[in-house]
């Protein structure tokens, strides 16, 4: 299997672990806030989803490519570390400002319409979830991040 398949594997295997281990404090945060207003309820979830997420996935992102920057001397390859940082960085950011935008607006809506907030959080978090998926791996094709691998 071709080098850049495979990180594009191990990249959406973080993605994915991530969004399950978010989903999953979102609606316990989504409940437990069921008591307030459609927009608290809301704004506290994405807060909690966007601080579990990220914290999933900088953990195995780093796991899975710790080894990726050394260099023979056991030193670290800081110039090719810092420009996949930032087209790593670059990537999410796009996908973050789509994903927050899009999860935000559908538990609201959900929540409106009377769904339980764990169920207006899982659903808004899976929508979101794929819109996510595809802008972040259209984005990372974009940055040529793995075109040092092929």
């Amino acid at each position: 299997m071709k080098t850049s398949y495979r990180e594009y594997l191990k990249l959406n295997k973080n993605l994915i672990i991530s969004f399950l281990v978010a989903l999953t404090a979102s609606a316990a945060v989504a409940q437990l806030f069921s008591e307030e207003e459609s927009y608290v309820n809301s704004s506290y979830t994405v807060i909690v989803d966007f601080t579990v997420f990220y914290s999933s996935f900088s953990i195995l992102f780093y796991i899975d490519n710790r080894k990726r920057y050394r260099l023979p001397d056991d030193k670290t390859d800081n110039k090719q570390l810092k420009k996949d940082l930032v087209k790593i960085i670059s990537s999410l950011g796009v996908g973050e400002i789509i994903y927050m935008a899009t999860r935000w607006y559908l538990q609201y809506y959900f929540l409106t319409l009377e769904y339980e907030p764990y169920i207006a959080s899982t659903i808004a978090h899976l929508a979101s979830t794929l819109v996510y998926m595809i802008a972040v791996n259209l984005s990372v094709k974009f940055t040529r991040l793995y075109k040092h691998d092929a």
